[in-house]
């Protein structure tokens, strides 16, 4: 039970710092806005990993893949913050759920899994889901929807990475390197693309950090009281949280269209997370 609240209040925590990012998008930039996520995630992480965590501070075994992940997290951020700065947060948050089905498809390749034929199913009905949102042929496609469609491309890889590192390295030391990583490369760029904020952005930009810095710990806590694959299925409660704030504060709230494809794409989700479990336990 105290693997279920630590992780549903995670799912909770998390969308409240979209929301802050879409609500800055109007008149910052979106590489900025970015930067505030990673600088202020780590100006908050590093205390508490020096003070609580200082054991878990050593070298990593695994650089290369350290810093491919923090790579490809922060490229799905960017691609992300951009999406949301145009389109709901239910309609992007509902395309890049096909992470897991992305894991899905690639975890043959990359970490010798056997998918079966149920799962591939799966895959294929989520990505159908996700097809249903965006309407190809019926609406416009816009550069938004592709990037938060890249978003769960990106974070399936991220995910993938995670499952390579999760044997080596201490997930805490894996969480500060991967802001560290982020903070060091889309610091370099902000000289070019800096707008100076407001005191009120600042605190706003400072709260992207510290909701980004607890929501995660959440996840990291609630993973020492359950396994990763039982408490996946609940990273979909996300989307109550995220569409309880763009239709309040935003007033966005997801058509029928975006409803049906979630519905499609949750399910498929779910049900390769069962799966997986099922097929764990006969290993």
């Amino acid at each position: 039970m105290r693997a279920i609240i630590l992780n549903l209040s995670a799912w909770i925590v998390l969308p409240i710092m979209d929301g802050f990012a879409k609500f800055l998008s109007t008149d910052l930039p979106v590489l900025q806005i970015t930067w505030a996520r990673y600088f202020f995630t780590v100006f908050f992480v590093l205390p508490i990993m020096f003070f609580f965590f200082k054991k878990n501070l050593v070298r990593t075994k695994k650089l290369k893949l350290q810093f491919l992940r923090g790579l490809i997290l922060l490229t799905a951020n960017i691609c992300f913050f951009y999406s949301i700065s145009v389109i709901s947060l239910a309609k992007a948050l509902t395309l890049a759920f096909i992470a897991p089905l992305i894991v899905t498809a690639f975890s043959p390749f990359f970490l010798n899994e056997k998918v079966g034929v149920k799962r591939w199913t799966a895959v294929i009905i989520g990505f159908i889901g996700s097809l249903v949102v965006i309407r190809p042929g019926f609406l416009e496609i816009n550069l938004a929807s592709l990037l938060a469609l890249g978003t769960g491309v990106l974070y399936g890889f991220y995910l993938i990475i995670t499952r390579k590192l999760s044997s080596s390295d201490n997930p805490l030391l894996t969480l500060l390197l991967t802001g560290v990583v982020g903070a060091i490369i889309i610091s370099s760029i902000m000289p070019f693309v800096w707008v100076k904020p407001s005191l009120d952005q600042w605190f706003i930009m400072a709260a992207i950090g510290i909701f980004a810095c607890i929501g995660h710990l959440l996840l990291i806590l609630s993973l020492k009281y359950a396994d990763a694959s039982k408490l996946a299925p609940l990273s979909y409660f996300e989307i109550v949280t995220n569409i309880i704030i763009g239709y309040y504060f935003f007033n966005d709230f997801p058509d029928n269209w975006t409803f049906l494809g979630l519905f499609i794409i949750v399910l498929s989700g779910i049900y390769i997370s069962r799966r997986e479990t099922v097929v764990k336990k006969l290993l």
